[in-house]
Formats: C-alpha cells, sequence, structure tokens
C-alpha cells in the first residue's frame, strides 16, 4: 500500500493567489473537505518554520470521535513562494510524529496546476499499528482541490 497520495488540478487562476490560500490558516480552514478543521489562528507563513493554530474536531470524520476537539500547531517544513510548501502538525499531548501535508503550483496555460500532498510514510510503525493510516482519504484529498477553485472563484 502507497504511504503517499499526490493528486492534482488545474485551476484558472495565477499561483499568488492560490498560495495565499493555502499558506493561511484561514485559507485552510476554507477549503477543508474533511470538516475536521474549524477555525484558525494566526499569520499566513512565509517562510520555514513559521507556525499557526488550527482548532479541530476528529468526530466529524466518524473514525475517533473520542478525540473529540483539540488544536493543532501547523509548522511550516518546506515554503517556496508562490510555488511549494509544506507542513507538519503537533498538539498538546500529540508529537509531530513524521506525517506532512502540501501544495505544490506548476503554473501552466490557462491556470496552475495544483498537486496536494499527503505523506505518512516517515510514520513510525508504532504509530502506524492502530490502523489509523491514511488519516485522511485520498478522496477528501482530491475533493479540497475543488473546494480550493471554488474558493479562489468566490475572491474573484
Amino acid at each position: 500500500m502507497t504511504e503517499r497520495f499526490e493528486v492534482q488540478r488545474t485551476i484558472p487562476a495565477d499561483a499568488e493567489t492560490i498560495f495565499r490560500v493555502v499558506s493561511s490558516p484561514q485559507g485552510h480552514v476554507a477549503i477543508d473537505a474533511t470538516g475536521m478543521l474549524q477555525s484558525g489562528e494566526g499569520e499566513p507563513a512565509k517562510a520555514v518554520g513559521d507556525t499557526f493554530v488550527i482548532h479541530m474536531d476528529r468526530e466529524s470524520l466518524g473514525d475517533f470521535p473520542e478525540m473529540g476537539k483539540y488544536d493543532v500547531t501547523v509548522t511550516i517544513t518546506g515554503y517556496e513562494q508562490d510555488r511549494y510548501i509544506t507542513w507538519e502538525v503537533s498538539g498538546q499531548n500529540f508529537p509531530s510524529i513524521g506525517h506532512y501535508y502540501g501544495y505544490r503550483l506548476e503554473p501552466t496555460e490557462g491556470g496552475t496546476i495544483v498537486t496536494s500532498i499527503y505523506d505518512w510514510s516517515a510514520v513510525d510503525e508504532q504509530w502506524k499499528a492502530g490502523g489509523m493510516w491514511p488519516i485522511i482519504p485520498e478522496l477528501s484529498i482530491k475533493a479540497t482541490l475543488g473546494i480550493l477553485e471554488r474558493t479562489i472563484r468566490q475572491q474573484s
């Protein structure tokens, strides 16, 4: 089984406009297809090491509702303005365990090819043993790209 998803969609907008959404806490919440991301606090990312907070609700996935509501800190691990951003998440009593998310933006005629990345290949086997990987299904990653396009259109 693969331990990484990469899904693409060409969005009819420039990379700068798309990057503004995917690098901000409010953008993360606006385009989330899982329903887990409830709200965010902090400034848009501008460099590796930047952080912001996302308020989560695991009940929306229906897999571990006992986790309830909690906060995660998003830490930017890769950054190239208007081209590439990756991040990992951690929280109180929940260290970063090696999975990350991200976007790669490639300008093309008529817009930008947006690749959404979700990688859990570096997660230690002790964490994978619980059977909860991947946390986010591939269809949700793909749906997020559709919501991203809709969000961009609404901002125009």
